[in-house]
């Protein structure tokens, strides 16, 4: 049992404290698991700019290796910013010539990975990737993001059920390469060694052993062949076995899928402005407001929304 949510300002050139409503909604869904809590948040950068968010295994004595990190990043754009906070890292890299590169992506990220102890959680022109073990309450005193203004974004707390518990076997799970791309799920996956060794065969390389992982790279896959964000959530409901409830977000999309049985909650709250999802629908109270349509999707059920 896990509890995911999602948020999205409707309105194109609209944003808002959108660290601080997905908090609030992991607070509340910390009921259903706390072992980990992240975060998907989405703002855009310029047109020139990618953002990476990367986890150092042992930061209090990485200050060499983070050096180095940097000098070979610094090899293929120019470092614009950087900043830690414990063992994650965030840097924007400027001059980038080509934002849908998914060669460069994979540039980038295996310069980061050739540091020790060093794993990319995410790339994208606007999304960052923040995560951690604990309450939702310690992402927040730990990594400062309830200060996040964004457009849209994912929520996730953890009940592991199969893989370890620590950082990075936490949600929301990144696409690699794919940029912007990241899925929290609630559920379990029972033919996703299959489909992972599929992606491997094709040159795909996955972080971690989490079902959750490959959704991820399922959905982005299929979206780089050209079908829609809706038409790949609905090919999942087929390819996809086991029980499962699942939250994608894109640069500027958000969407879900259900399983062909129901069996993972998930309520949904439509407004003018926006709209929020969550497992439960005391997670939507504090972001929820007058007029809304809530309801609860029916199996196979998918939904996408975009800004």
């Amino acid at each position: 049992m896990c509890g995911i949510a999602g948020f999205l300002w409707r309105d194109r050139a609209a944003s808002g404290p959108l660290g601080q409503r997905l908090l609030d909604m992991a607070r509340i869904l910390g009921s259903r698991g706390l072992e980990s809590t992240g975060l998907a948040l989405y703002r855009q950068l310029p047109s020139d700019r990618l953002v990476l968010r990367i986890h150092v295994e042992e930061p209090a004595a990485a200050t060499e290796a983070q050096q180095r990190l940097l000098e070979r990043i610094g090899a293929l754009a120019t470092v614009a910013e950087y900043e830690r906070s414990g063992p994650l890292t965030r840097i924007v890299l400027s001059g980038v010539s080509d934002r849908a590169d998914l060669g460069f992506m994979r540039r980038v990220i295996d310069a980061v990975e050739a540091a020790d102890g060093a794993e990319g959680f995410s790339i994208g022109t606007a999304m960052e990737i923040v995560k951690d073990v604990g309450p939702a309450d310690d992402l927040a005193s730990q990594h400062c993001v309830s200060t996040f203004v964004g457009s849209h974004g994912l929520a996730h707390t953890r009940l592991a059920t199969e893989s370890r518990v620590d950082i990075c076997h936490s949600h929301p799970f990144w696409a690699r390469p794919f940029p912007d791309i990241a899925v929290v799920h609630n559920g379990q996956l029972t033919n996703h060694h299959k489909l992972r060794r599929r992606f491997e065969r094709r040159g795909f390389h996955f972080l971690t052993e989490n079902d959750s992982e490959v959704i991820a790279v399922f959905v982005a896959d299929r979206l780089a062949q050209g079908a829609s964000l809706e038409q790949a959530l609905t090919d999942s409901i087929c390819e996809l076995d086991g029980t499962f409830t699942y939250l994608v977000s894109t640069a500027d999309a958000i969407g879900f899928a259900k399983d062909r049985f129901a069996t993972k909650p998930l309520v949904v709250a439509e407004c003018n402005d926006y709209v929020a999802m969550a497992s439960e629908e005391i997670a939507l109270e504090p972001v929820m407001a007058s007029g809304c349509t809530v309801y609860e999707p029916e199996a196979r059920a998918v939904r996408t929304w975009s800004r």
